[in-house]
């Protein structure tokens, strides 16, 4: 029977081929937009661990996250050295890192903060940061690279990186004159931390020293870095910091606390708070996506019913042959099934294959230019339930062109013209 079945299906190859292929590209939508979803939900989730508050200058908690943890956009101002320093120095303070944003290299974004980072922050399920090869900074002009950093810029140990001034891709205004050294590079973490090029606030400080209102010096008026390096360093103003709190029973009142601050305004987030409100925005958009894709696939298995009700006319005179060497409308009629099952099956195998192909290609893609990390994991359990409910449905809209085929008569059949 198997065999009938895949003769039959050879001698209409093409209609066969096009209806595997449909349900192919919808199976592929289906559970590729599922994982790219979780993809972003956990690379999101995971790009800041262990961080009980988020304070930077009074704006929405939605923009201070995206700023200060996924390098996304920029701050609408920044708060005061002496702010933060009153801050930290509170009794419920555990520990804080500052963040100075507003540089970049070859469009990777020039984080300044301090030795506390490399101590303190961490990511995905309480990870510490770790080298792949060097140390921290310790010198004003040291750097320490993210790992896709390195590999995209094939950068090494002890190679001078020149920081260009604002976060585009393309800079006219460099510091050319003040270069950094790669003194080490980080481990893969598949958080923006991979993409970010992370030098001393003194480092920031010093590139800045001789510079007005965002302008470089007049000609003549520039310092060397020889003598920069001999001047207070100490930074005038930060772009955000985070905090970790000894008892995060106390969350609320020092998110309090910071909000009514009277020396400045500023906000204070805390991450998980701030992540629910972006996975409500884009609700909607992937309760979109999702019908769309189910749309898809109903169409395609649309098609395979379409295609084979087409050819219900054109193999009539193969249905009474059969018929007329002992194969009963039953059997007529399980045959047209199987075959919509087979083509379903089929269109699920390709298209599982289109979809794994794809991840290989564009995880990359994904990783260097938006820091989303894909996993490329076998089908969950949860998948496996789709997919076997798909053939389900397959199976059962063959039941349509084979209800058709049980009404057509032996003789009907075998009066037709070759």
């Amino acid at each position: 029977m198997l065999n009938i079945i895949l003769r039959s299906l050879w001698n209409r190859r093409g209609t066969a081929l096009l209806t595997i292929f449909s349900i192919a590209v919808s199976i592929t939508l289906l559970l590729g937009v599922e994982k790219i979803r979780k993809g972003v939900r956990t690379s999101f989730s995971s790009a800041v661990s262990g961080t009980d508050i988020i304070v930077g200058a009074r704006g929405g908690q939605l923009q201070l996250l995206l700023y200060s943890i996924f390098r996304i956009g920029n701050a609408p101002n920044n708060l005061s050295w002496e702010s933060y320093e009153e801050l930290s120095d509170n009794r419920r303070v555990k520990w804080t890192i500052p963040f100075s944003l507003g540089d970049s290299h070859k469009g990777y974004r020039v984080l300044g903060t301090n030795q506390d980072y490399f101590k303190y922050f961490r990511y995905g399920k309480k990870k510490n940061l770790e080298f792949s090869k060097g140390k921290p900074f310790s010198e004003v002009f040291d750097a320490v690279i993210g790992s896709e950093v390195a590999k995209n810029l094939n950068y090494q140990l002890n190679e001078e990186i020149i920081v260009a001034h604002g976060t585009g891709k393309k800079s006219f205004l460099q510091h050319d004159d003040r270069p950094f050294k790669v003194t080490g590079i980080l481990r893969p973490t598949g958080t923006p931390v991979d993409q970010t090029v992370h030098v001393s606030l003194e480092g920031i400080t010093a590139m800045h020293v001789d510079w007005e209102s965002g302008a470089p010096p007049m000609e003549g008026q520039s310092i060397s870095a020889e003598e920069a390096l001999k001047l207070d360093l100490t930074p005038e103003e930060i772009t955000s910091f985070l905090v970790g709190l000894k008892s995060k029973i106390h969350a609320f009142d020092f998110q309090r606390k910071i909000n009514t601050f009277k020396e400045e305004p500023l906000s204070a987030i805390m991450p998980g708070v701030a992540l629910q409100e972006l996975w409500n925005i884009l609700r909607t958009a992937e309760t979109g996506l999702r019908v769309i894709t189910w749309f898809v696939l109903f169409a395609g298995l649309l098609g395979m019913i379409t295609a084979l009700l087409s050819g219900l006319n054109e193999r009539r005179r193969e249905m009474a042959i059969l018929r007329s060497v002992g194969a009963g409308p039953g059997t007529i009629s399980f045959l047209l099934i199987l075959e919509a099952t087979i083509l379903t099956l089929a269109g699920i195998i390709i298209g599982m294959f289109f979809l794994y192909l794809g991840l290989f290609v564009s995880r990359p893609i994904l990783e260097a230019y938006f820091g989303l990390f894909i996993p490329i994991n076998p089908p969950s359990y949860k998948e496996i339930i789709i997919l076997a409910g798909i053939v389900l449905t397959g199976m059962l809209m063959g039941i349509i062109p084979a209800l058709r085929a049980y009404r057509q008569s032996l003789a009907d059949g075998m009066t037709l013209r070759l």
